[in-house]
């Protein structure tokens, strides 16, 4: 959650297991569009000798659809092979690693980029190094330099692939204890008095790859669209990540060696789409379908269990809703369609009739110059379900959602109830996941630096 776990047999497959996607206009470079892929959730940073990477025998995509099909018209394709430098050690590094280049470093990652678009692939870069993870001061001494030092530029992009902090937040404590959410627990079918919002990816990394495009080489028409209202303007977003439809051991090789052809195991659009929306038992399902095939999943969307559930889990607190019988047409629309226009004044990001799971980008909306964290809920049309920025807090916005705040724009009859807009988990970003220039995301925490068996980092 966002989609971290989030399927029973995709969590036993983290390095497959995307966890967020993020896509926005690049505040600083408005000219260009930032995409994001998240892998490899709740990573403790001082998981070695054997720390956390990218899989060599897995196929990690980012997919732009802009022709309004729900199918993959660009697709950025990621591929990464590690190098063990001495293989007579049981070290990742044998010193301390002040370059990215550092023989120290004993297992250093390199990838390429392909970008596919109309059927034809082409290989925009390779041997792009990775930096190692943040071992700690005496293994990373300067970690921001190595950092800054896996920044690659390819033509007029950049692009980055490796550990950072998770800037994702929410109390999946609380949360998957029966729905709990610890600022209104008092009001729960089993009160507790209320309490603060407890971030459970506090001292937590994940691995990203970030790609920063300009917006003409993904936009429908080849250009850098300007106005909101045109079909042309609006992009779908999601990732996918493959392996071999087999996977053996060889114990000649000392490692699993894939064959066969590459199946879909994982992907990612909306936040909490999968977490939340599809039933247990058709998660892992849902992992291995395109978007374009959505609709069977529709069902989920127009009548959430969620919906069904806080009536019950908070009596008397949401009338108005556990009353509400109709399909829910604004969350369908948010989800699976885009908003069209004429439901928010002046927005639409819609993509057409075709019912698919993506994040979906109106490339004519600049970026915000007061961001704020409930995105258009808040008024800031430059936020989620806009994309999604990093800073977007994406929990309070769905919960909001779910429990009715957006009916009204589809059915001006309803009217929500008082809890329906103050609801949160109560958390924020404890771990500075968050920068103002590429890559966003934040320098991962050290392995050194962690204080196990707490959720904080010194």
């Amino acid at each position: 959650m966002s989609s971290h776990r989030e399927a029973p047999e995709m969590a036993k497959d983290p390095v497959a297991d995307s966890t967020d996607v993020y896509a926005f206009v690049s505040p600083d470079r408005p000219s260009s569009v930032t995409l994001i892929a998240n892998y490899i959730p709740l990573q403790a940073p001082d998981g070695g000798p054997n720390f956390n990477e990218f899989g060599d025998d897995v196929i990690y995509d980012i997919h732009i659809s802009n022709r309004g099909k729900a199918e993959q018209d660009i697709t950025y394709r990621f591929r990464f092979h590690t190098v063990v430098r001495d293989p007579k050690t049981f070290l990742y590094n044998t010193g301390p690693i002040s370059s990215i280049h550092d023989t120290t470093w004993n297992r250093p990652q390199f990838y390429s980029l392909t970008r596919i678009k109309n059927g034809k692939a082409k290989v925009l870069a390779s041997r792009l190094a990775c930096p190692p993870v943040n071992i700690g001061p005496r293994s990373t001494p300067n970690y921001p330099v190595l950092a800054a030092q896996a920044v690659h530029r390819v033509g007029r992009r950049r692009v980055f692939a490796g550990q950072r902090a998770d800037a994702f937040h929410v109390d999946l404590g609380s949360v998957f204890d029966l729905g709990a959410l610890r600022p209104f627990q008092n009001l729960h079918l089993i009160s507790m008095a209320a309490d603060d919002g407890r971030n459970s990816l506090q001292g937590f990394n994940v691995h990203s790859i970030v790609l920063q495009v300009p917006i003409s080489e993904i936009s429908r028409k080849g250009d850098v669209p300007s106005d909101p209202a045109k079909a042309s303007s609006v992009i779908g977003v999601w990732t996918s990540a493959q392996r071999r439809k087999s996977r053996i051991f060889d114990k000649n090789a000392g490692a699993y060696v894939g064959h066969g052809p590459w199946d879909q195991v994982s992907r990612m659009g909306n936040p909490l789409f999968n977490e939340v929306i599809v039933p247990m038992a058709q998660k892992d399902e849902w992992n291995a379908h395109r978007p374009v095939l959505d609709s069977e999943y529709a069902k989920f969307v127009n009548h959430p269990e969620l919906a069904r559930l806080l009536p019950v889990l908070y009596p008397g607190v949401f009338p108005h809703l556990a009353a509400y019988h109709k399909p829910r047409a604004d969350l369908n629309a948010i989800l699976l369609t885009g908003i069209p226009s004429g439901v928010v004044p002046g927005f639409q990001n819609y993509t057409g009739t075709i019912e698919s799971d993506m994040l979906r980008l109106n490339l004519a909306i600049p970026p915000a110059s007061s961001p704020h964290d409930m995105g258009l809920l808040g008024g800031d049309a430059a936020g989620f379900p806009n994309g999604r920025r990093i800073g977007d807090d994406v929990v309070a916005i769905e919960l909001r959602a779910v429990a009715g705040v957006t009916i009204p724009l589809v059915d001006p009859t309803y009217t929500p109830d008082g809890a329906a807009g103050v609801l949160t988990d109560g958390t924020t970003d404890t771990n500075g996941g968050t920068t103002a220039t590429f890559p966003y995301l934040g320098d991962p925490l050290g392995g050194f630096q962690t204080q196990p068996g707490s959720s904080s980092v010194a």
